[in-house]
């Protein structure tokens, strides 16, 4: 069952609300970051993030562009309202929603997610593409890093060098009226796979299935680790780790994988 929020997001929940699928719904505008779309966004991660069915997302968006960041016409009126010493027109988020990126840090969340790249994603769009653990592109996706044309900020790009490499990045970033296609962010290490636009979803949820086969909080634990260690000095990445492999000890799960491997079936995990 698909739920809108505001008309500007679909949120769809499937494997008994396991998959959750977020899309982006404002093709008229490129789904473009407007006040209302980003509320919606940010309160379907925040739920996602604290709903205990809740194994893995998928976020999307409809038309010909996965998310064109800060809608700038929305800008443009702000810009004007506060020179005018009116009131700020934008919607304003929750207190606990404010800032919210990186997501993983600000929300604790360590689920899985997977962004399914259907067309163009610039600016806070690819940002958006960014904070998802896997990136699948149509082949008719492009990537850019537009903020040099508008005179903005993207303090988000740190993470790119480690992604892409800084050669790559300094490219993408400061030449930022260039896009780049689906098949070059694959090749740059930026995308996991390029697949028919057609084939795009179905791919997606082929990538969200297999993890409902996997042991959750192995998963989330897993994902902690290297997103932590990514930053933190060697011998405090190992001592993380340590610690979240001794969280696992007595849960039922931790049972059930080696007694299904020595019964040679599939485990079944409930993240207990």
């Amino acid at each position: 069952m698909v739920r809108t929020k505001d008309g500007v997001l679909l949120l769809d929940r499937e494997a008994n609300g396991r998959i959750w699928v977020i899309t982006m719904n404002r093709p008229e505008r490129l789904n473009a970051l407007n006040g209302e779309l980003r509320k919606a966004l940010y309160e379907s991660y925040w739920e996602f993030a604290h709903d205990d069915e809740a194994w893995v997302a998928i976020v999307t968006g409809t038309g010909r562009a996965f998310c064109t960041g800060q809608d700038l016409r929305e800008r443009t009126e702000r810009d004007a309202a506060r020179l005018a010493g009116r009131p700020d027109p934008m919607v304003q988020l929750p207190e606990h929603l404010v800032d919210i990126f990186p997501l993983s840090e600000k929300l604790h969340c360590w689920k899985p997610m997977i962004a399914a790249v259907n067309g163009i994603a610039v600016a806070g769009g690819f940002n958006q593409a960014m904070q998802c653990d896997v990136r699948i592109a149509a082949d008719t996706a492009e990537f850019g890093v537009t903020e040099v044309r508008w005179n903005q900020g993207a303090g988000w790009v740190h993470r790119l060098p480690q992604i892409i490499g800084l050669g790559n990045a300094l490219e993408l970033v400061l030449w930022g009226d260039r896009r780049i296609p689906a098949q070059r962010a694959y090749q740059w290490g930026m995308v996991n796979e390029v697949v028919p636009a057609e084939r795009l979803l179905p791919t997606a949820m082929e990538w969200a299935t297999r993890m409902l086969e996997l042991a959750p909080r192995s998963v989330r634990n897993l994902k902690e680790i290297l997103y932590r260690g990514s930053w933190a000095q060697p011998v405090d990445a190992q001592r993380f780790g340590a610690v979240l492999e001794r969280n696992l000890a007595g849960m039922e799960d931790s049972i059930e994988g080696p007694r299904a491997f020595a019964e040679r079936r599939p485990p079944v995990f409930r993240n207990r």
